[in-house]
């Protein structure tokens, strides 16, 4: 279904809950248009997912529901855009907060008050709700997003994926007829992200909120959503039900990719779906084959197309901590770790938000000092923090990646130009990281970082908000880097990824290894194993699944 059908003809953002943008056109002060001619509507009790790639425009799309674009980025705007009857033009963001919650992409962003429990309250009490109300309203919120632990706590001493949750639990404390959400689970481990969409889909299903998220992550969001809107330069390019615009996009899930290698027909959309389609194609034949049905307790490399291990190789050890604890305050947040990182391997660390994951990383590149143990390097350290703004101070993208050799007392034009290439920057690179969107200032980040040369780059979060496209541009950047001599530790909550580019894998609990080792011995173990490992056992990604295809089937 199109935004012209006329089955959305009408304005259903007259009615309580729904939305409509008729001719809607923006263009932020001195950037480029970042939306162009929009003409949607969303039906009351909808839940719509918008997807696209980084700067597509999809934030603004969000941004316009609530009137924060235009009301507070300035620029030009042209049109119309009503919800639950009230137009976005004569009301201000302010006024449009009982009938509309935003969570924003950076949830950092969203508190005000410097407590966790009295920041999701201040909007209740915005609203006028009663003492018992807003008590009921904050406990139940805290429990459905699992953060009642945190109610305490100041904001600034969260990690980013609680952070995140509770900015999501200050939005669904005020039940809002409609509720917005830009990369809700863009920094949350894999159960957070599930009891947030839970929370999200409960909401729907009770109250009928209408729902609109963004997330790249579509192997998470696809099954919430019962309509996809595509987006490409501003303008709508598809729109429908997801199972028919899903499948086509670059950023797919897993499955749905392993579907179309595989020759389903319609391909699946979730772990569930997959499993049915195998059950009724079965599996390839040369699936079966004996070699490969061999190794699932064996190491990485052993089948075609997996990633090799990097430590075993003999690299020379570049970082080594030991016995490292490290506290905030009284609390210790990293206990009795120890590490080595050798060259030409990439560590993926994972664990629940709230681990240990950052602060861990910060103790690797001398940003936080261990209370006992040590931490010693042979070579440069470079770290990329979770929140890319803390890097970005000049006023282009080239300038940002100049200035880190500038401190380095070093003029490499050719090494810019590299770092702007490799990680699809080169169109942006005479803007304002400012003006980006967050996965393209992500990829400033990590490019002003990397291009200092370091041989030990250390990357917390960095695949937030990127788009596919750039994802396997970062990862061929981290591959390259690791086939140089260099090495790796990110910390990340997506497992695809680590199953792709990880040698070893390092899990943390409560701020203590847990699990740690060879990739796929490692997350072969986990409830959250990569999807194709949970459909087409022992395969762990779609390169050794076509790997084994074309070993069996050669050319």
């Amino acid at each position: 279904m199109t935004a012209s059908d006329p089955v959305h003809g009408h304005h259903q953002g007259d009615e309580p809950g729904g939305v409509s943008w008729r001719g809607v056109a923006f263009a932020y002060p001195d950037r480029p248009v970042a939306l162009g001619d929009v003409d949607l509507a969303i039906d009351p009790g909808q839940v719509v997912l918008v997807v696209g790639d980084s700067g597509s425009g999809k934030s603004t799309l969000l941004r316009t529901v609530n009137g924060l674009v235009p009301h507070s980025s300035g620029g030009s705007f042209r049109g119309a855009v009503t919800v639950s009857g009230r137009s976005t033009s004569t009301s201000r963001p302010r006024d449009l907060t009982d009938v509309v919650g935003f969570v924003h992409q950076s949830p950092e962003a969203q508190f005000v008050v410097d407590h966790v429990e009295h920041d999701i309250a201040f909007a209740l009490e915005n609203l006028g709700l009663d003492q018992s109300t807003m008590r009921r309203r904050v406990e139940e919120v805290l429990d459905a997003l699992g953060i009642a632990h945190l109610r305490h706590r100041s904001p600034a001493t969260l990690s980013g994926g609680e952070r995140q949750r509770a900015a999501i639990a200050g939005a669904l404390a005020a039940a809002p007829g409609v509720l917005v959400l830009d990369e809700p689970t863009s920094m949350l481990d894999p159960q957070g992200a599930d009891d947030v969409l839970g929370a999200i889909r409960r909401l729907n299903d009770d109250l009928g909120t209408t729902i609109l998220v963004a997330e790249h992550r579509l192997e998470r969001a696809a099954p919430l959503a019962d309509r996809a809107v595509a987006l490409t330069d501003g303008s709508i390019t598809a729109d429908g039900e997801p199972s028919l615009v899903l499948p086509d996009l670059p950023g797919a899930p897993v499955v749905t990719r392993l579907g179309h290698l595989l020759g389903w027909d319609p391909p699946p959309l979730t772990v569930r779906d997959a499993r049915k389609a195998l059950r009724r194609h079965g599996s390839p034949t040369w699936s079966d084959d004996v070699a490969v049905k061999r190794i699932p307790g064996s190491t990485a490399g052993s089948i075609p197309g997996s990633v090799a291990p990097g430590a075993a190789a003999g690299g020379e050890r570049l970082v080594t901590a030991r016995s490292v604890t490290a506290r905030h305050g009284a609390a210790t947040v990293v206990a009795g770790v120890d590490l080595d990182v050798h060259a030409g391997e990439i560590v993926a660390l994972l664990g629940r938000n709230g681990s240990g994951k950052t602060t861990l990383l910060r103790t690797l590149v001398g940003a936080h000092a261990p209370s006992s143990g040590s931490v010693t390097a042979t070579v440069p350290v470079a770290y990329v923090p979770q929140e890319p703004d803390s890097l970005l101070y000049a006023e282009t993208v080239r300038s940002e990646l100049e200035a880190t050799l500038r401190l380095l007392k070093r003029n490499d034009p050719d090494e810019v130009d590299r770092w702007l290439a490799a990680l699809r920057l080169d169109d942006v690179a005479a803007r304002h990281p400012r003006s980006l969107s967050v996965g393209q200032r992500q990829r400033v980040a990590i490019a002003a970082v990397a291009v200092g040369g370091a041989p030990v780059l250390v990357l917390d979060e960095p695949t937030r908000g990127i788009d596919a496209a750039s994802l396997d541009a970062l990862e061929a950047a981290l591959i390259e880097h690791r086939d140089g001599g260099g090495a790796v530790v990110l910390a990340t909550h997506d497992v695809e990824l680590a199953a792709r580019v990880a040698t070893r894998v390092v899990v943390l609990g409560d701020g203590e290894v847990v699990a740690s080792g060879d990739a796929r011995k490692v997350l072969a173990g986990s409830l959250f194993a990569p999807q194709v490992l949970r459909v087409l056992p022992p395969f762990l990604t779609l390169a050794e699944v076509v790997a084994a295809r074309d070993r069996a089937q050669p050319s």
